[in-house]
């Protein structure tokens, strides 16, 4: 199936590259960050997290550390979840206050996009706009090397440690945008799936459904074969489209994400689930950041723009507030309907990992095997109930779709050409789903 999915196509790309960390995983491993260090021959540490997590205990196990191998630091924790261009100019200025020559990052995809942001304008001195492609920005390359950068995830979602990707809001447009350079790609990932034993069921059910998304887009979108083949190899972009590596990484995280899913949601003393979890975050970031993800991560874009008085339990952050991994899930089993419609056999295959029941269906119910699948884990795990659950009605529609439209490589990911109709109509099937 796979062989046949990737056949070549004229003009297409002949080939696919796959760059990663050096990823260790494992309890207690956020005390090896001085060693660690140590070996990227780090100095004088810009350490960056959030003001959540800046006097907490996983900060703190960084901090001694660096203290025990005698790495001096500094502290850079004004990042909020959703950051803008606005905090990624205040933490270049910071990175360049001082003769720092080595980053860490402690937390979630927002502080370690943020840490990635500031490297790129640290070492090319732009405004973070002018690197996303345009119309947004200028789509100014981002040279390196950059700074040696040992990312430490603490919550099991983004996989932003095993990405060279950053998402930030440009707060003129109030949307968010990706940017990605493979000078952005952290050195080493040191993954502690301690840091999940605290969050709160609905942090890990709004990171939860962000991994699962990830992998799941990763395996429905576009092959690799089907983008125009990109002649200078340090052009080509690490978006590029499904592929077999992505497909292995992508397909256990959704045997995971059926699995372990609602066991960590609901039971905060499931160590073995949320351990799990934050594995599977991992191992979908390494999809996503060497394929792309599609239509769901386009239209969540659309939701956080447009998103009105409204806040979620589990999360202190002012209205109006929707969590990332919920902005993407709530149009999930609409848009996999629609997509399945071009790849019938890899959502069928898809379905599957996700555990669906899928005894006596036909590849023909494949977009509704992985929707009802989604409808199902939600439900499980009181996710809202689509858009009408995050505020949105039938009028809204229009503007979320011209909001979400700007998405260019995210769409153009789809396994299904889609157009600002298309879009109109899966943001009507996702108003309501039960």
């Amino acid at each position: 199936m796979a062989c046949q999915y990737f056949a070549p196509c004229e003009h297409g790309a002949e080939s696919f590259t796959i760059d990663i960390p050096k990823v260790t995983f494992g309890r207690g491993v956020l005390k090896e960050v001085g060693e660690r260090a140590q070996a990227l021959s780090m100095t004088h540490i810009a350490l960056f997290t959030d003001g959540y997590l800046k006097d907490g205990a996983y900060v703190a196990t960084v901090k001694k550390s660096l203290e025990d191998a005698n790495i001096p630091y500094a502290i850079f924790s004004d990042i909020r979840v959703e950051p803008d261009d606005v905090c990624v100019d205040d933490a270049t200025r910071f990175l360049n206050s001082s003769d720092f020559d080595g980053v860490i990052s402690v937390g979630g995809g927002s502080v370690i996009d943020v840490a990635k942001a500031a490297m790129a304008c640290s070492k090319n001195p732009h405004p973070v706009r002018d690197f996303f492609a345009p119309p947004v920005g200028e789509g100014r390359p981002i040279s390196g090397p950059l700074y040696p950068h040992i990312a430490c995830p603490t919550t099991a979602g983004t996989g932003s440690e095993c990405t060279s990707i950053s998402v930030i809001r440009i707060k003129e447009l109030n949307t968010k945008f990706v940017f990605a350079s493979q000078h952005m790609l952290p050195d080493v990932a040191l993954i502690d799936p301690t840091c999940c034993d605290s969050l709160t069921s609905n942090v890990v059910a709004s990171t939860g459904f962000d991994l699962l998304s990830h992998a799941l887009e990763c395996y429905t979108a576009k092959a690799y074969t089907q983008w125009a083949e990109v002649k200078n190899p340090n052009a080509r972009p690490l978006t590029q489209g499904a592929n077999p590596w992505s497909d292995l990484a992508a397909a256990k995280a959704l045997e995971i994400a059926g699995e372990y899913l609602v066991r960590g949601v609901n039971d905060a003393s499931d160590q073995e689930a949320r351990d799990q979890l934050m594995w599977g975050a991992s191992l979908a970031g390494m999809a996503f950041g060497n394929s792309g993800t599609h239509l769901p991560h386009a239209l969540s874009y659309g939701v956080t723009h447009l998103m009105n008085d409204i806040t979620t339990d589990g999360y202190t952050i002012e209205s109006p507030f929707v969590p990332h991994g919920i902005s993407v899930i709530v149009t999930a089993p609409a848009t996999f309907r629609y997509t399945a419609a071009a790849t019938p056999e890899r959502h069928f295959e898809a379905a599957k990992y996700l555990n669906a029941d899928c005894k006596g269906a036909g590849v023909n119910e494949s977009g509704e095997l992985v929707a009802n699948r989604l409808i199902e884990l939600m439900r499980q795990t009181k996710i809202p109930n689509g858009l009408s659950g995050v505020g949105f009605g039938e009028d809204d529609i229009l503007n979320l779709s011209h909001s979400s439209i700007r998405q260019a490589r995210a769409i153009g990911n789809s396994p299904r050409e889609t157009n600002l109709v298309d879009i109109e109509n899966i943001y009507k099937d996702a108003l309501k789903y039960w």
